[in-house]
């Protein structure tokens, strides 16, 4: 159980270091961009939720789960602001979800006694395998979402030529 909820948990989160980026350098508003921010929120939402499943875990309560309940909530309003149009107040939140992850995978990654360290030290080929094939992964799904989805192009009105 421990290492199937750690390894949900380190796969989830490398989506969503991943894929922002992507999101940030692309335009905006079209049906990639939508495809890759739903699979970031999907990747969000499962890393919070197997982080609350860590807690039990870890045997208390930490400030890894309280920024996971954080992230969690932001990336809810961030979803919701943008259903309501308001596309200023959906980068804050997103945006802010994933830097915050980004802190936190860097405290997990690099803090004595987390997971991460321990990992690197007893077992580095497993490590770099979860995260080297993690990025191949999340390179495929980009790419495949960026070749596959094109934008909608608008329908460009016929003139119609009468011959009388």
């Amino acid at each position: 159980m421990n290492s199937t909820v750690v390894t949900v948990h380190a796969v989830a989160a490398t989506w969503m270091i991943l894929l922002p980026p992507v999101q940030l350098v692309r335009r905006r508003k079209d049906r990639a961009h939508r495809w890759i921010g739903r699979s970031w929120v999907a990747s969000a939402w499962t890393v919070c939720v197997s982080g609350m499943f860590i807690y039990t875990l870890t045997g208390g309560f930490t400030i890894f789960h309280a920024l996971a309940i954080f992230t969690f909530a932001t990336t809810m309003l961030g979803v919701i602001q943008i259903r309501r149009g308001r596309v200023r107040s959906h980068v804050v939140n997103m945006v802010g979800s994933w830097l915050g992850s980004v802190v936190a995978g860097a405290f997990a990654a690099f803090v004595p006694g987390r997971e991460i360290p321990k990992l690197a030290v007893s077992d580095p080929a497993l490590l770099w395998g979860i995260a080297g094939g993690t990025t191949v992964a999340v390179t495929a799904w980009v790419i495949t979402v960026l070749v596959v989805i094109r934008p909608r192009r608008r329908a460009v009105p016929r003139l119609s030529v009468s011959t009388r």
